[in-house]
């Protein structure tokens, strides 16, 4: 991809909460590649880790704007994934639906829109639980192999980031946002935008990284214990590209500035490459228990 370029835009304020971030606490630092084991081994250019001492948003001080997103996701899928990834899973984004199903009744004509949709597979899902789908994509290959390779049709896939995108107001019954608002550098104003596209009743599904990550504080501790003030949350200037972590409390303290309600919300452990692998179940256990996985998901209600 070359050389990327960055403007550093100063946070003045919390993104979810407005809480000035001249309080907040400095988490420490991250760097633009992968860290392992030994960060301060490395060279690179670093940002400041900090978190909101309201809402507990984790954010990126100062924030990162690359010259060009294509930079950060203008890569071809093919370069991401095995050629298996282009298959449709019958169980795909399966146990969101059956929640979706628990939230609301499904009837035939109800509109979603999925922001972000990637190859479309959470299109693919949705219309199959009976909704009239839609969506978009910031990515032109992304776009492209939706269209052409997972058949989405054109008419109901557009291209272009949320900041730019218009629908028409109170259009979908259902918006999905998932994997998605943590690489938005406004994420609330985007979660507001949607919310205008959003009938009264509706929902709005948005998955994000949980800043409470069991497996992310423990390597924090280790970074402390080696002597360095490295950590690993989020990752602003390298792959996968992550500028914020997210609490329930965010979500919260955002509805008091935007009108809906928390109905539903989950933690997932997801799939962990340590500690050993006979340990690994009892820490998926753990999280599960203490609601410190790697994924919070919420349902917000208009």
């Amino acid at each position: 991809m070359g050389t990327k370029r960055y403007i550093f835009e100063e946070v003045e304020k919390c993104e979810m909460c407005g809480d000035p971030t001249a309080r907040h606490k400095v988490l420490g630092q991250r760097l633009n590649t992968s860290q392992g084991a030994k960060p301060k081994r490395k060279a690179g250019i670093s940002v400041s880790v900090k978190k909101c001492r309201n809402c507990k948003l984790i954010y990126s001080s100062p924030m990162p704007v690359p010259g060009d997103i294509s930079d950060h996701y203008g890569i071809p899928p093919e370069s991401y994934w095995y050629p298996e990834y282009f298959k449709v899973d019958p169980g795909y984004f399966s146990s969101q639906i059956n929640v979706i199903k628990k939230l609301m009744d499904i009837k035939p004509g109800m509109k979603s829109l999925d922001v972000g949709a990637g190859l479309g597979k959470c299109m693919i899902a949705l219309a199959n639980a009976g909704f009239d789908t839609y969506g978009f994509e910031p990515s032109k290959p992304f776009y492209e192999r939706a269209i052409s390779k997972m058949n989405i049709p054109e008419e109901k896939l557009k291209l272009g980031m949320i900041e730019e995108m218009d629908y028409a107001p109170e259009s979908f019954d259902l918006i999905t946002m998932g994997a998605v608002v943590e690489h938005l550098y406004h994420p609330a104003y985007c979660i507001e935008k949607a919310f205008k596209w959003l009938k009264p009743g509706g929902l709005i599904f948005i998955e994000v990284p949980s800043s409470k990550y069991l497996m992310q504080r423990l390597v924090n501790i280790y970074y402390r214990l080696t002597g360095t003030n490295y950590v690993s949350n989020i990752s602003p200037m390298h792959q996968p590209f992550h500028l914020y972590e997210f609490s329930l409390t965010s979500f919260e303290k955002l509805s008091e500035r935007i009108n809906y309600r928390i109905v539903h919300h989950q933690y997932h452990p997801a799939e962990i490459m340590y500690p050993p692998k006979f340990l690994r179940g009892l820490y998926k256990k753990l999280m599960k228990w203490t609601d410190t996985g790697m994924q919070l998901e919420v349902w917000l209600k208009k």
